[in-house]
């Protein structure tokens, strides 16, 4: 069964994404380097391994952007939290083991994928924590089948995400991958 990746994605317009970040730097600067942050980190995982796949947002615009590569199959995300759009993205993928990311964290490598698709092999899902208590990666072996309540009443942006997360998922075998810092203020650009 074939792997796939799915990188969630905001169109980088001002104002719209990277809010925290645009707070300290700027919304335009916030934007800008959103964007090729992003289009890096499209360009080092796209990999034979695995599909890659895109989950935009806002819908309609984020389906027709020309800022996303146009060979990459894209997704709507949805209404809704974060929880509710990553969970309708999981659930919608065809069976196989699946991997969810975000596009603002420069360490990633195709290496930390492959490792997070491994540990799928024995486990039921897999999180890859950032350092501020949230996390880089969810993975699901069999997402279709992720249970009711999957990522619901998450305290998203605080320290308890990832634990938050990984109890909605209460008889699943879980495992760690890395610990990868995110971006989310001009502290963490350095």
């Amino acid at each position: 069964m074939r792997q796939r990746l799915i990188v969630m994605l905001k169109e980088p317009r001002p104002g719209r994404v990277k809010t925290r970040l645009g707070r300290e730097i700027g919304m335009v600067s916030a934007a800008w380097w959103f964007r090729h942050q992003t289009v890096r980190l499209l360009r080092r995982l796209d990999d034979p391994r695995w599909d890659l796949i895109l989950a935009v947002s806002p819908d309609r615009d984020g389906l027709q952007s020309r800022v996303w590569p146009a060979h990459l199959p894209r997704i709507p995300q949805g209404p809704g939290d974060l929880g509710d759009r990553m969970a309708r993205v999981l659930r919608s993928m065809p069976p196989g083991p699946a991997c969810l990311i975000g596009g603002d964290i420069p360490g990633i490598t195709p290496a930390h994928i492959a490792r997070a698709f491994a540990t799928l092999g024995g486990h039921d899902a897999v999180f890859g924590p950032a350092q501020d208590g949230g996390y880089w990666l969810i993975g699901l072996r069999h997402p279709g089948r992720a249970p009711a309540g999957f990522l619901d009443n998450v305290r998203w942006s605080s320290e308890h995400a990832l634990s938050d997360s990984m109890a909605s998922l209460p008889d699943a075998r879980i495992a760690l991958a890395n610990r990868l810092a995110d971006v989310d203020s001009a502290a963490d650009l350095g």
